[in-house]
């Protein structure tokens, strides 16, 4: 990737549905160029595909954390399809080491918050858990609005 490569990437992160005319105005190339950058950026699977960024998904929810899951036996994807219906639940993560989930998790206020890891706590087979707030972000990858 070259810097109009870069240029470009940014610029469909921002916002994946801009003309292709809107795109070769703003890098100041030729149509035909934008096109041909990102036919070869999906091609070489740098540009895996373009999707729909949702409002609750780019703004920032008061009280976020990650909780860290432990899991009796081989009760997994059990207690993964019940986080699955959790919409206050942005990510869940397997991992190895002492915990077998991370999950990351958001709310409105800190007793929402609360009620969240109650009932997650609830959920048969979890059998441990332990819960940090976050506090800053100072670097994401993730879109804002």
């Amino acid at each position: 990737m070259d810097a109009l490569d870069t240029k470009l990437t940014t610029q469909l992160r921002h916002n994946g549905r801009q003309s292709i005319s809107d795109l070769a105005t703003q890098l100041g190339v030729s149509r035909a160029t934008v096109r041909a950058r990102m036919e070869r950026l999906e091609n070489s699977g740098v540009i895996l595909g373009y999707t729909v960024i949702l409002k609750s998904d780019a703004t920032e929810l008061p009280v976020r954390g990650i909780m860290m899951i432990e899991i009796e036996g081989y009760s997994t994807d059990r207690v993964v399809r019940s986080l699955s219906g959790f919409p206050e639940i942005s990510a869940i993560h397997t991992t190895n080491g002492r915990w077998d989930l991370v999950v990351e998790l958001g709310t409105g206020t800190l007793s929402d918050f609360d009620a969240v890891l109650r009932r997650i706590r609830l959920i048969q087979g979890v059998i441990n858990s332990e819960t940090n707030l976050l506090l800053a972000t100072p670097r994401s990858t993730k879109a804002r609005l």
